[in-house]
């Protein structure tokens, strides 16, 4: 929590540090976006942050108040989707700023990470609601109620064999098929 830097790893293993600008920002999840910068969650400034391979930070303000953002992905449609974890939305956010936030329908569902998926819809992990979520392009959302009772779904991925992989906290790992 203490480190609020972003970092480069480069082929040589040379590493370089990048301080943000937002003092205990806490960044949580990094991507490649479709512009050519990385894109990242700022979990206690309630932030979503862009750097480019010079270093160069643009903060982006989220609507919600302490919407708390953590996991992020580049969707199909060249924005960023993330998961407000304490705002209990799916936010979008265009290469130029624009956001837009999807209220998820079960109260305190905690999302914490999102994928793409191969029908080109978002799924996301709902580890306070037990369950895994899936938003269209259009903000349509459904969920899926994990059998494992208690099973804190927290990482998800996109499988070779084109189903949603995710880890459980309770030392499984779950397959949601889209056959």
């Amino acid at each position: 929590m203490n480190g609020n830097r972003i970092g480069r790893i480069l082929p040589s293993g040379k590493i370089i540090q990048y301080d943000l600008p937002s003092p205990g920002s806490y960044p949580s999840f990094i991507v490649a976006g479709p512009d050519g910068a990385l894109w990242f969650t700022e979990n206690q400034s309630n932030q979503i942050g862009r750097i480019t391979m010079l270093g160069e930070v643009t903060n982006y303000i989220l609507p919600t108040k302490h919407a708390g953002p953590v996991g992020i992905t580049s969707g199909p449609d060249d924005a960023l989707w993330f998961v407000e974890i304490n705002g209990n939305k799916i936010g979008r956010i265009t290469t130029t700023g624009t956001i837009s936030e999807y209220t998820i329908p079960t109260a305190n569902a905690r999302p914490h990470a999102i994928v793409t998926g191969p029908d080109r819809a978002l799924w996301f992990t709902e580890w306070g609601s037990n369950q895994i979520g899936r938003i269209t392009m259009q903000g349509e959302i459904t969920e899926y109620l994990i059998p494992t009772q208690n099973a804190e779904p927290h990482g998800i991925v996109l499988g070779p064999d084109g189903a949603i992989w995710f880890a459980e906290e309770c030392n499984k790992i779950g397959r949601l098929s889209l056959l």
